[in-house]
C-alpha cells in the first residue's frame, strides 16, 4: 500500500488525520490498526484532536490502540487536558498515555520479542 486507506483518504477530517505523526497500518487490511501522537513539546489539545478525528470519522472499531506519546513529566497535562468537556468521547475511545521512558527502558525487548500492538500496550497507561 502507498498510501492511506481509502476510507480514511475520503474520511471526514482526512486533512487532519494525515498530520498524525504515527500511522500503524494492518498489513493486508484496509485499515489503521493503531495511532500515535507524539506531542514532545506541543499542544497536547491538537494531538488530541486529530485522534478524534480519526476515530470519529472512520471505523473506530479497527482502531487497536490510540496513545499520545510524550515526556514522562507531561503525564499530568495530557490528563488534565482530558478532563475538558469538549474531550469527553477519549473515554470511550480509549486513548492511551505512552511517556518516552517506558519506550526507551523497553524498546530491546520490543525489537526482539515484539509483533503486533501486545508489547505497546503492556507499557501504556490508561488515561481516563
Amino acid at each position: 500500500m502507498s498510501g492511506l486507506p481509502e476510507a480514511i483518504e475520503k474520511a471526514p477530517g482526512a486533512d487532519t488525520i494525515r498530520l498524525i505523526d504515527v500511522l500503524w497500518l494492518d498489513r493486508g487490511k484496509a485499515h489503521v490498526a493503531a495511532a500515535f501522537e507524539v506531542e514532545h513539546s506541543t499542544s497536547i489539545y491538537s494531538g488530541v484532536v486529530r485522534m478524534l478525528d480519526l476515530a470519529l470519522g472512520t471505523e473506530a472499531d479497527a482502531l487497536e490502540g490510540m496513545f499520545l506519546v510524550a515526556p514522562n513529566g507531561r503525564e499530568d497535562e495530557v490528563r488534565a487536558q482530558l478532563t475538558r468537556p469538549a474531550f469527553s468521547r477519549v473515554a470511550d475511545l480509549q486513548v492511551r498515555y505512552l511517556p518516552y521512558g517506558e519506550l526507551e527502558s523497553h524498546r530491546e525487548s520490543i525489537a526482539r520479542f515484539g509483533s503486533g500492538m501486545k508489547a505497546i500496550n503492556a507499557i501504556a497507561r490508561t488515561l481516563v
